[in-house]
């Protein structure tokens, strides 16, 4: 990659391209929120997109770097980066969708016995679909050696691999039952992908 990108310049493309969002707002998690990084907006450039995968490549270990055989990602947030990620690294990439709620694979797309594979999501908040995918891997017979996000929202993770974000970012986020803007009388919009397939 000919050019660097340091945590100042992924902040300002999430600025310049209105993915950081001000307002009430559902996360994906199920958490209430202030603040919404919405990552499809970054990823309406494909250029940009793969810019941001090479970084991510780059700030990999070089043991998990040169380990990957396969990158997954949870539909439908995840599935930019997760292409772009693979085409940075070279290797084959498959997803994961919800079906009647259950995390599940499909297309016939398969985890290969043995297969390291790097699980890449756009933002993780407490990482319950990515912790998903993971255990998909693992019953597949897979090893999940990584987890790579553009965005962490620094809250308790679910799951146990090695985490490697982008961009940390410090956004409050509530439980609902402790949401202050609710108490205040407010109404979050729920912008995320979970809530598409039920």
């Amino acid at each position: 990659m000919d050019k660097r990108l340091d945590d100042a310049a992924i902040m300002g493309i999430l600025e310049e391209t209105g993915a950081v969002r001000h307002g009430h707002f559902v996360l994906t998690s199920g958490r209430h929120s202030d603040t919404y990084i919405q990552c499809a907006r970054v990823m309406e450039s494909p250029t940009t997109t793969v810019e941001l995968a090479r970084e991510a490549v780059e700030r990999l270990p070089e043991d998990v770097r040169s380990a990957v055989d396969l990158v997954a990602s949870p539909a439908v947030g995840g599935i930019t980066f997760g292409f772009a990620m693979g085409y940075a690294l070279g290797v084959d990439f498959i997803f994961t969708e919800r079906q009647e709620g259950r995390m599940c694979l499909r297309r016939s797309f398969e985890v290969p016995e043995g297969a390291k594979v790097l699980v890449c999501e756009d933002v993780v908040t407490t990482g319950g679909s990515v912790k998903e995918v993971c255990d998909l891997v693992e019953a597949a017979g897979g090893e999940v050696v990584g987890v790579v996000s553009i965005i962490d929202r620094q809250t308790d993770r679910l799951f146990d691999a090695p985490f490697f974000p982008l961009l940390a970012v410090d956004a409050v986020s509530w439980d609902p039952s402790e949401c202050e803007l609710c108490a205040n009388g407010g109404r979050p919009e729920s912008l995320g992908s979970r809530r598409l397939a039920k």
